[in-house]
C-alpha cells in the first residue's frame, strides 16, 4: 500500500485507469479506454462508449465511505434529482447495484466504484486556476448557485431519509474537535509556531460557538458540504452541482460560506457573496442574523482545508494549494479572534 502511495501522480493514475477499465465490465461496457479528468482523492474517469453513451465513472479512494455511506450518498443524488434538482443521474451496474467492489493489480485495495450520468456544461472554475475566464456574468452565476442550494436544503429538509442512511457531520467536533472529518489542521506542516497558537486561539472560540449553535431544523441537516468551483457547471443559465462525496449533516451557513471562502480577500469576493445570498434568498429565508454570523463559518471552512492540504499532501493540488490556505486561514483567524 505504501509502495503506491509514494508513485508519481501519473504512474498512480494509470493503475487506477486500469481498475477503471475493469470495473466498466460491471456495466457491460466493453471497448472503450477511460479518459481521465481529475485524480485527487478519487479517481474521476469520462467513459464514452461505443453506442454513444457517456458517463462519468468514479473509483473512490480506500477506506472514506463504508458502503452504507457511499450507497446512502447515491440515495439522496437521486432523490433530488427526481425532486428536479440539476445533480447527476446514478447509473446502476448490470447487477442493478448503485456501485460496485473492484480490485486489479497494482492497486493495494479493494475499490467502490460508481457511475454517473454526463452533464453538459463549463466549469464554473477549478480550486487551482480560480475562477473559469468564460464565466461572462459572475454576479449571475453565483445568483444561480445560491438559488440551486436554497433549493437543496429545502428538498434534504423535506425528504424522508430512508431505514439505514448514514452520511458523516460536518457539526462541531467534524469541524473543530479533536480529530476533524478532514483533519487536524493545527498540525499543519506549513504553519509556524506562531501561526500554530493564532490558529488554535481561533479554534477554541469557533468550538465554544459552535456549541451555541444548535441544530435547530432549518439551519442544519443535510447538506453537499464542498460546493467549490470544480464541483459546478454552468449550462446556460442553469446550475448543476456535481459530486456528493463529502455530503453529510452541518449546517446550511456552511454550504453557503464554501462557495465564496477561497475568493476572500479577491476583488471578485464581494460580488460572489453578494450574488449567492441574492439567489439563496429568492427561494430560502436567509435573515441578516444569520449572515451575522458568517465569519465564523468562513473561518472553518478555511481550517478545513488547512486540514484537506496538511492530510493530502501526497497531491498535487494540496502541495500547490498549501501556502494560500495556510495564509487564508490565519488571516480569518486574526479578523475572527478581533471580532
Amino acid at each position: 500500500m505504501t509502495d503506491f502511495y509514494r508513485l508519481p501522480l501519473a504512474e498512480r493514475a494509470e493503475r487506477l485507469r486500469a481498475l477503471a477499465t475493469e470495473a466498466l465490465v460491471r456495466w457491460g461496457v466493453t471497448g472503450c479506454a477511460p479518459e481521465i479528468v481529475k485524480v485527487r482523492e478519487n479517481a474521476v474517469f469520462r467513459v464514452r462508449a461505443a453506442d454513444g453513451r457517456e458517463a462519468v465513472l468514479r473509483v473512490h479512494r480506500h477506506g472514506y465511505h463504508s458502503d452504507a455511506a457511499l450507497g446512502s450518498e447515491l440515495a439522496w443524488t437521486e432523490s433530488l434529482r427526481e425532486a428536479g434538482i440539476d445533480v447527476p443521474a446514478v447509473i446502476p451496474s448490470a447487477a442493478g447495484a448503485p456501485f460496485e467492489r473492484v480490485e486489479a493489480a497494482g492497486v493495494p485495495e479493494l475499490r467502490q466504484v460508481d457511475m454517473l450520468g454526463w452533464m453538459p456544461g463549463i466549469p464554473i472554475g477549478t480550486l487551482e486556476e480560480g475562477l473559469n475566464p468564460a464565466i461572462a456574468d459572475t454576479h449571475a452565476a453565483f445568483a444561480g448557485v445560491g438559488r440551486l442550494l436554497a433549493r437543496l436544503h429545502d428538498q434534504a429538509d423535506a425528504w424522508p431519509r430512508p431505514a439505514g442512511f448514514v452520511r458523516h457531520a460536518w457539526d462541531r467536533d467534524g469541524l473543530v474537535g479533536p480529530d476533524p472529518l478532514w483533519g487536524r489542521f493545527w498540525e499543519a506542516a506549513v504553519l509556524g509556531a506562531g501561526e500554530r497558537r493564532l490558529i488554535e486561539r481561533a479554534r477554541t472560540r469557533a468550538h465554544r460557538e459552535l456549541t451555541a449553535c444548535g441544530h435547530a431544523p432549518g439551519r442544519y441537516g443535510l447538506i453537499h458540504a464542498d460546493c467549490n468551483l470544480d464541483n459546478m457547471l454552468l449550462d446556460g443559465e442553469r446550475v448543476i452541482i456535481l459530486d456528493f462525496d463529502d455530503c453529510g449533516f452541518g449546517w446550511h451557513l456552511f454550504d453557503l460560506a464554501t462557495v465564496w471562502t477561497m475568493f476572500i480577500g479577491s476583488a471578485l469576493a464581494e460580488e460572489i457573496r453578494t450574488g449567492v445570498v441574492e439567489g439563496y434568498r429568492e427561494v430560502r429565508a436567509l435573515t441578516d442574523e444569520a449572515l451575522a454570523q458568517m465569519p465564523l463559518f468562513e473561518l472553518v471552512r478555511a481550517f478545513s482545508y488547512l486540514g484537506w492540504v496538511h492530510t493530502r499532501s501526497e497531491t498535487e493540488s494540496a502541495q500547490s494549494l498549501a501556502p494560500d490556505v495556510a495564509a487564508l486561514a490565519c488571516s480569518l483567524a486574526e479578523e475572527y479572534l478581533r471580532g
